[in-house]
């Protein structure tokens, strides 16, 4: 290993098992990604209870210091509370101190942590102190971007050209000094103090900015943040302490303004006027109450750059608590964002923004509404008890929505409409006083491995239109069906593994309701399967219909459906009804073991079934009466256990058979 450029990567191995070895592939890329800039071997050693580790790291920290070895950083909140990793950083700046190198302590911000982004929690943190010292890379959103994504390509890249320059860049002072260069060492020595057993550097750390005390007190050096805003120059702080400030906060020069105290304790109030407008390239706002209290304005109102918003308390009597417009790119974190006259956040006119873990809450009209090319990221965010809906996405408006917890809203949990095109995952849709989702007019959007549950009505409602992708998400226990497909709607339904135990039937398609289910698992529903009536349409191939309290699939008053290759199955009735004029196209189906007759036709119903296995049922293969008609060819009728058919005789000249096996 001698003489080769190498790093150790400190971390908490539950992060790693937590996403799944994400550090460890992150490991793993990073290094070919430094080989293949470098065209050398290069090693990034990763578990400390590996003797691997152990031995090469007494190797490179203890006997071979002329050698360039870094220590890749992985800041997540149990790094914090890790004396390991807490002794890895404290033995690499003594290292740094002994090579004069400023540079060998590469942090990767992985996880949001209070002891970095918290200014009072960060100053009582030795170890925070010096990771925020240091110019730190943030995977902070890249962590949920698959590694073939651009950007996470990019930013391996690089930090392994960091890594790179590092390796090549010589060190500042030699470890073998003569006698005649003492005033050097000493000099060196003198760059550095010793903080609770942590050595900072302070070549490496950046220089604490500017600080301005706002007090109301006069205790500081202003009595009103307005007034240290305009004496502030761009890069300053203003330290905010526990007070009622009643003004309107307008940042205009990139700036850094923190609450020092409790954040109930420290309030800007703000009438007829935005309680914070923020339009300059970047800032931080933290630890803050803000309220607007009269008058149509914002609580806070983003119109440009990126804000960084975290731990505020947020609400107006005016307009939204937060609005995003104009390509403003927001970060906000763990902020309470509640009882707003106009909604809780509103981003439009191409605003975009993260939002993670906010609770957005009690707001008088919807939690979140994008429109107009909004496109937001949100994840892990509480939107509930809205007194509309929960999420609202029109006018073209898009959005990415992971793992949020939207319920016990007054209408619907998303409204997706007018071209509206958002993407949800992994979200909690739950006990909404209307449906779970709604998509129409237009609307579309892809929705994939989320929970749709308890809501009043049907757990997706599709209509007008509305055309949205549906996979692999359950949608069971609504108090009416699972999803309702009318008025012209569409969408398309695939490996939705559990629509099941809603009150009414798992599926209805009505009044031109026309959409594609594929490889859906449709079972327990307290009425049909499947509903399809008054004209609905629609495509239904491969699932699999069982156990419901009523038929399968019934087709009734000119419902026209195709069913192709599903299993139809177990059902506490029959598998397939089709009555009152239902028409309908039945291939390659297999329709067994219900507790009623396989398939049923009457009153003017008129299907063609070829080519299906329809066995082991209670009652016949196929009951025709009361007016039924039918094409029934190829399909085989056997193992029955009252036979094939039951056909009245008045139906007789109405049914088309050949070539069935009976």
């Amino acid at each position: 290993m001698s003489g080769k450029p190498a790093a150790f990567m400190s971390y908490v191995r539950f992060n790693d098992e937590h996403d799944d070895g994400l550090l460890t592939q992150l490991r793993e890329r990073l290094g070919t990604e430094v080989r293949a800039q470098t065209g050398e071997e290069f090693s990034i050693f990763q578990d400390r209870n590996d003797v691997t580790w152990g031995q090469n790291w007494q190797l490179r920290i203890d006997e071979a210091l002329n050698e360039v070895t870094l220590l890749l950083v992985i800041i997540t909140p149990s790094l914090f509370r890790s004396p390991a990793c807490r002794a890895e950083v404290t033995r690499f700046l003594e290292r740094e101190a002994e090579l004069g190198r400023p540079d060998l302590i590469l942090p990767v911000y992985y996880i949001s942590a209070r002891e970095l982004d918290d200014p009072v929690l960060r100053e009582d943190d030795d170890l925070a102190r010096v990771l925020a010292s240091r110019q730190y890379a943030d995977w902070r959103e890249l962590r949920f971007e698959p590694f073939t994504s651009p950007l996470v390509r990019k930013a391996l890249a690089q930090l392994a050209s960091r890594m790179r320059d590092t390796f090549w860049h010589p060190p500042a002072v030699s470890r073998a000094r003569s006698a005649g260069t003492a005033e050097t060492t000493e000099a060196a020595a003198g760059s550095t103090e010793q903080t609770d057993g942590l050595t900072k550097a302070s070549v490496t750390a950046k220089a604490e900015p500017p600080t301005h005390v706002v007090d109301p007190y006069h205790r500081g050096d202003f009595t009103t943040v307005g007034a240290a805003i305009s004496a502030a120059k761009p890069g300053d702080r203003i330290l905010v302490r526990p007070g009622l400030y009643e003004e309107g906060l307008v940042i205009d020069k990139p700036l850094e303004i923190l609450g020092a105290g409790p954040v109930a304790d420290i309030e800007i109030r703000a009438k007829d006027a935005d309680a914070l407008m923020f339009r300059t390239s970047i800032g931080r706002v933290a630890n803050l109450t803000l309220r607007q209290i009269g008058g149509r304005w914002y609580g806070v109102d983003i119109t440009q750059g990126r804000l960084e918003l975290e731990g505020c308390d947020i609400s107006s009597q005016g307009l939204a608590g937060v609005a995003i417009r104009n390509g403003a790119d927001p970060r906000l974190r763990r902020n309470q964002i509640h009882d707003n006259q106009g909604g809780g956040v509103f981003v439009y006119d191409d605003g975009m923004g993260t939002l993670e873990d906010n609770e957005i809450a009690d707001n008088t009209s919807s939690g979140v509404v994008i429109t107009r090319g909004g496109n937001p990221t949100l994840r892990r965010n509480q939107i509930h008890d809205g007194k509309a809906s929960g999420v609202v996405i029109q006018n073209n408006g898009m959005g990415t929505l992971e793992d949020n917890d939207i319920g016990s809203n007054t209408l619907t949990g998303v409204v997706i409409t007018t071209g509206g095109n958002p993407t949800l995952r992994r979200n909690q849709i739950h006990d909404n006083k209307a449906s779970g989702v709604f998509v129409y007019e237009n609307g579309m959007g892809t929705l994939e491995d989320n929970e749709i549950a308890d809501n009043t009505f049907t757990g997706v409602e599709i209509k007008t239109g509305g055309n949205p992708t549906l996979r692999r998400n359950q949608i069971h226990d609504n108090k009416a069906g699972g999803v309702f497909v009318y008025d012209n709607g569409l969408g398309t339904l695939e490996d939705n593994d559990d629509i099941a135990g809603n009150t009414m039937s798992g599926v209805v398609i009505t009044t031109g309701g026309n959409p594609t289910l594929r490889r859906n698992q449709i079972h327990d529903n307290g009425e049909f399967g499947v509903f399809v009536y008054d004209d609905g349409m629609g495509t239904l191939e491969d699932n699999d219909i069982a156990s419901n309290n009523l038929a399968g699939v019934a087709i009734t008053s000119g419902g026209n459906p195709t069913l192709r290759r599903n299993q139809i199955h177990d059902g506490s009735a029959g598998g397939v009804f089709v009555y009152d004029n239902g028409l309908g196209t039945l291939e390659d189906n297999d329709i067994a073991s219900n507790t009623l007759t396989g398939v049923e036709i009457k009153t003017g119903g008129n299907p063609t079934l070829r080519a299906n296995r329809i066995n082991r049922n209670a009652y016949q293969a196929v009951r025709i009466w009361d007016g039924g008609c039918g094409v029934i060819e190829d399909n085989d009728l056997t193992a029955n256990t009252s036979g094939a058919w039951n056909i009245a005789e008045e139906c007789e000249g109405n049914v088309t058979r050949a070539h069935n096996k009976e």
